[in-house]
């Protein structure tokens, strides 16, 4: 068995291929060749944590695997990480155990990846300003898919905590020197939503973290840290009014997260509002944005076939190049 810690992921990482292997697993699932039964949770309620556990199986695409992701988000007040994981992969044809990898960097830059591919489909194609609201673990992973798939020229940045928002800005600049980006911390998040062609939340927030009326028209919100149905980013005007919403999993999205039930229950919203599911949407089942005006959001709970099918790719990466550790067990 191969063990691949961090590191040896970010040597074979390529954002675009992550990408590429995103849209692939989203298309398995749309098309129902896959077994991705919703995560299971189990609350850790002593320590305020959660503990996530998530299989899935893509015959088609030869992946099986499972990944768990402890989310304790007091960790923050011990300087360590509030998000540990791993995901294990098996050989589909036998069962044998192929690889274990760090699942914290993982889940990173998969899910910087989704709401990359979901931009790339879903914003306009001019879209040159980014906002992000939270700027945590998940924010590089964010922001390099962004960039990855659009010309960024602005990035809006605010925090809870401004210093983190300003240690990010750091970060940035030093991964993006270039003289044709700037990178501002804001403390008003509506004056960064107000200034966005592309908004990412990435918050544990439990009520909205802007207000619906500082949306342009044209703007495109990725919708990533209510992952839990008391959570809630964006607000329910918004949910309400948004011209087109997709999602990767219609079932899991309703079941897990709070800026679909909370409007649901308000009575603003309808599941059957929802336009569909991302992997439909590039098979070209369904159409996206139509014109330079729509709102549009992509709202994000994650999907265990997209974290396996992205770690198979980084373990044969790593297979090639020599990264890793093997491990006979």
């Amino acid at each position: 068995m191969l063990v691949i810690n961090a590191n040896q992921q970010k040597s074979v990482m390529n954002m675009k291929e992550v990408i590429d292997a995103c849209a692939t697993a989203l298309q398995e699932y749309s098309a129902g060749r896959t077994e991705t039964p919703i995560r299971s949770t189990l609350p850790v309620e002593k320590f305020q944590g959660k503990s996530l556990t998530m299989p899935s199986v893509a015959p088609d695409a030869g992946v099986m695997g499972l990944k768990q992701v402890n989310s304790f988000p007091n960790n923050i007040k011990v300087g360590k990480k509030s998000i540990h994981g791993v995901v294990f992969l098996s050989d589909i044809e036998t069962g044998e155990p192929l690889a274990l990898l760090e699942g914290s960097y993982l889940t990173v830059i998969k899910t910087g990846a989704v709401s990359g591919l979901a931009t790339k489909l879903l914003s306009r194609e001019d879209s040159s300003s980014l906002s992000v609201i939270g700027t945590g673990e998940q924010a590089p992973g964010l922001v390099e898919a962004i960039m990855t798939v659009r010309s960024i020229k602005e990035i809006f940045l605010v925090n809870r905590t401004r210093s983190k928002a300003e240690e990010f800005r750091e970060e940035l600049l030093r991964q993006y020197s270039t003289d044709d980006l700037t990178i501002t911390v804001l403390s008003d998040a509506d004056e960064a939503v107000a200034k966005a062609d592309i908004i990412v939340t990435s918050t544990g927030s439990t009520t909205p973290v802007f207000s619906a009326d500082s949306v342009k028209q044209g703007t495109h919100i990725n919708a990533v840290g209510a992952f839990q149905p008391t959570m809630q980013e964006i607000p329910s005007q918004i949910v309400a009014t948004a011209d087109k919403i997709f999602v990767e999993s219609i079932s899991a999205a309703l079941e897990e997260t709070g800026d679909l039930q909370i409007p649901i229950k308000e009575g603003v919203f309808q599941a059957s509002d929802l336009d569909g599911e991302l992997g439909t949407l590039i098979d070209g089942k369904l159409t996206g944005r139509i014109n330079d005006q729509e709102i549009t959001l992509f709202e994000s709970v994650g999907l265990a076939v997209a974290d396996i099918i992205v770690a198979d790719l980084l373990y044969k990466k790593a297979l090639k190049s020599g990264n890793g550790t093997h491990v006979d067990i």
